[in-house]
């Protein structure tokens, strides 16, 4: 909003403060200022001059000698070289010494041998912003008002001497979207009276009722409270005073013509949004307020067909849309040159269904930006008014004689209890009640105090105050913050600290990280063939449209991680870096509706891809490509790292990955295995343009935080020796090194410490399906040294049980 300083003297007096100091002022009171723009760019010595003749250059074809009364003796001679400078023109006029934007000094000079007394300016050469001004007068000088008085400070007659307060509002302070909310504003904070003008001065009313001639329903209650109807005839089309269209333009509004300035200018003066229709174009004399049919379109004064919705509120007459309701009027009854008849609107609809169609339309106003945020009751009638005696004023009209008018639901009085002991409370301060009252009465607050307790009557133009603590606010503010004592907070405190969950989720992190993994966070909304490139663990579930995208890149809600990781991993193999190690914890998204009837169940996620080399180039060390089992290393580093026991791995060839290279896993738990994941090779056909073998794991971070273990396990440091022994057998092929390792450590018994597998032979020598395994077992008692004979009883058992259980032999 922007906030004339001029303007606002007319209702509150701002003497004695600058724009600059009431700027501070309002941003330490709350109402953020972010500029205050001075109108004059150093213009000095500028008048009001009438051309009173002009003549052509005797040597300049593009030149005119112009002689220019400025109300002085004698008449100025001026030589203009502007294509739209004539005779009868009133026109700003640069005396000789007159001081222009940039430095500028306007001196005695000679064009082509004529002597020029001035300059007639533009509205450019003036500083001002011509952007709101007709092409015409863009591109030449500067034409004043007929009635505009010669010799008058052109300063005061164009508002440059004058100043714009731009504000930055918070939703909450749609009071300020208008002057005289502004003034109030002001005048409480500076505690001076606020004065607003009669909406009624200049009104003349004669004739018929004007509920004889329109007629008001609203068929749509739920979304309109109120609507009102003026009627004013004989209305002359035609340009604003100049005084309108300055304020219209300091406020950032282009002047059209004096109907349309003149709802313009209410509606800035006093926050309530106006349309004027024309009323020869409204059938019938009859005005319903109604939600849109199926189907049903309207051209607005843009000249865009709208498309509407059964949710677009309308305005309607008997037989079509006319409007679309606190947004935007249509070209069917738009005021034109040839219009004499008014019908003026003043409404209250409600915010939430205005803001829907203005987001869906894509098409925001003034009018909208204010009946999003709710407009004010009780200014609806006086707006009406103010605009019917504006317009009599100004396009020499004659309003019949009241309004028609339609109610859905009467406005109610908000009435607040505030007591003095929860404003000290609250603030910390030791207010007496004088304090408080006296902030009430500066905010034009009514109120009644019983006792400590004020009960306060809220007006209607703020209708951010609906409680006690809404009240409080407002008395830390004018009461100032600066004056309220910083204060140590008292009662019990408690220390801020991770849950169980979030302190697993830190230390994934701070391992993967640690691991040389860096952490990526993708988009939850993807596109549809994401998920064609790579289903992940959930393929069954429906991909969730998004009811309005933005875009069809973010049209949907991702049931994998992996597809943002492939992503990132490719957007980076084709800018040369091709080494990737990547990981993300994230929510996915699944159903199996396709017509959501329940929320959409949200898993939490870990998925990891590598791909490329494992280290980097070195001229000592080899190249190697990462595998399957740097992924497993560094999952098992992770469950070890959690204290998550019982993982298994299970081969499995599902969709996206490489059969044969693939695992899914589960924990093992006493009532059954637990999915976990999937960990393997993306399979070839979903590798795209990545220019080496990758490997992934995607896993449901939920599970593996639920079995994580409660606390870390502490092993005693050994005090004696380890004795190692080391065996070789041979078995057949399709017997697993898994369950040679676990038949040897059931024989093996309680000296066992550890074992492992150190080689895997294959060759002719051992015969057709047949492998040599070579493990390693090391041996330690607690609380002895070991002889030889106990180690090698236990290791002679380890020998037997293989021999019985796989007919395995000692290879020799």
């Amino acid at each position: 909003m922007n906030v004339s300083y001029r303007w606002l003297s007319d209702y509150v007096a701002v003497e004695g403060h600058t724009a600059k100091e009431l700027a501070e002022k309002l941003t330490r009171s709350g109402v953020e200022v972010d500029e205050v723009e001075d109108l004059n760019k150093g213009v000095e010595g500028v008048v009001v001059g009438y051309v009173s003749a002009k003549e052509k250059h005797p040597d300049a074809d593009k030149l005119n000698v112009c002689t220019v009364d400025v109300g002085a003796e004698a008449p100025l001679q001026i030589v203009c070289g502007a294509k739209n400078v004539a005779a009868g023109q009133k026109v700003p006029v640069a005396m000789i010494g007159a001081k222009l934007p940039d430095g500028l000094v306007i001196k005695r000079a000679k064009l082509r041998g004529v002597e020029s007394q001035g300059m007639i300016c533009s509205a450019k050469e003036l500083g001002l912003n011509d952007k709101y001004l007709p092409k015409e007068i863009q591109e030449g000088i500067l034409v004043l008002p007929e009635l505009t008085p010669v010799g008058a400070n052109a300063l005061e007659v164009l508002n440059i001497d004058d100043s714009v307060l731009e504000l930055d509002l918070t939703p909450n302070r749609s009071d300020c979207l208008s002057m005289v909310g502004a003034a109030y504003e002001i005048g409480a904070i500076i505690d001076r009276k606020v004065t607003l003008p009669d909406p009624r001065e200049g009104l003349v009313e004669e004739g018929a009722e004007a509920a004889s001639q329109v007629s008001v329903t609203i068929s749509a209650p739920e979304a309109c409270d109120l609507y009102l109807a003026r009627v004013v005839e004989g209305v002359q089309i035609g340009s604003s005073p100049l005084w309108l269209q300055n304020r219209l333009m300091a406020a950032g509004v282009r002047p059209i013509n004096n109907v349309v300035d003149v709802t313009n200018y209410v509606m800035l003066e006093l926050g309530q949004p106006l349309h004027a229709f024309d009323a020869d174009k409204v059938t019938g004399g009859k005005i319903d307020v109604r939600f849109a049919q199926e189907g049903e379109k309207l051209v607005t004064l843009d000249d865009q067909e709208r498309e509407l919705t059964t949710s677009m509120l309308l305005i309607t007459d008997a037989e079509k849309a006319i409007a679309i309701a606190g947004v935007m009027g249509g070209a069917n009854s738009e005021v034109t040159a040839e219009t004499t008849r008014i019908i003026l609107e003043s409404a209250k609809f409600a915010g939430p269904s205005v803001r829907r169609t203005s987001r869906q339309l894509g098409l925001r106003s003034e009018a909208s930006l204010r009946f999003e945020k709710v407009v004010n009751a009780e200014a609806v009638e006086t707006a009406l008014d103010r605009a019917a005696s504006l317009l009599c004023q100004l396009a020499g009209g004659k309003a019949l004689v009241g309004r028609a008018e339609a109610v859905a639901k009467p406005a109610e009085q908000v009435t607040v209890s505030l007591s003095l002991s929860k404003v000290n409370g609250y603030l910390g301060t030791e207010l007496t009640q004088k304090d408080v009252t006296d902030v009430l009465r500066r905010l034009n607050f009514s109120y009644q105090v019983e006792g400590e307790t004020f009960l306060v009557t809220v007006p209607g133009r703020r209708g951010d105050i609906t409680r006690d603590v809404d009240l409080i606010e407002e008395v830390a503010r004018l009461y100032g913050y600066d004056n309220i004592p910083t204060t140590l907070m008292n009662g019990v405190t408690t220390p801020g600290s991770l849950n169980p969950a979030q302190a697993i989720r830190r230390s994934v992190r701070n391992l993967l990280a640690a691991s040389g993994l860096h952490e990526i966070i993708s988009y939850s909304l993807t596109h549809p063939s994401r998920k064609a490139r790579f289903t992940g663990a959930y393929p069954d579930a429906r991909l969730l449209p998004l009811a309005m995208p933005m875009s069809e890149d973010r049209s949907v809600l991702r049931t994998s991680l992996i597809p943002g990781l492939l992503d990132i991993a490719e957007y980076n193999s084709n800018r040369s870096e091709t080494d990737i190690a990547l990981f993300e914890i994230g929510k996915v998204y699944l159903s199996q509706e396709e017509n959501l009837t329940v929320q959409p169940v949200e898993k939490q996620l870990l998925a990891a891809v590598l791909m490329g080399n494992r280290t980097s180039p070195h001229w000592k060390l080899k190249q190697e490509k990462v595998d399957f089992y740097d992924l497993k290393g560094l999952l098992d580093k992770l469950t070890d790292a959690l204290g998550v026991e019982g993982l298994v791995y299970k081969s499995a060839a599902p969709e996206g990955f490489h059969p044969g290279r693939t695992a899914e896993l589960f924990l093992q738990t006493v009532e059954e295995d637990v999915f976990l994941g999937r960990i393997g090779q993306l399979h070839p056909s979903a590798q795209g343009d990545l220019p080496s073998d990758v490997y992934l794991f995607e896993l449901e971070l939920d599970t593996l935080i639920q079995h994580a273990g409660p606390t870390i396990q502490y092993k005693t440091l050994p005090r004696y020796p380890a004795v190692s022994r080391d065996i070789a057998v041979v078995v057949d092929q399709a017997v697993s090194v898994g369950a040679l390792l676990e038949t040897a450590r059931a024989a093996a018994g309680s000296l066992l410490e550890s074992s492992d597998v150190f080689d895997i032979y294959t060759g002719e020598r051992l015969g057709e399906n047949r492998k040599s395994v070579a493990l390693s077992f090391v041996y330690r008692h607690p609380e002895r040294t070991l002889t030889e004979e106990d180690v090698t009883l236990a290791h002679g058992k380890v020998l037997e049980a293989l021999e019985q259980t796989f007919a395995a032999e000692l290879r020799k």
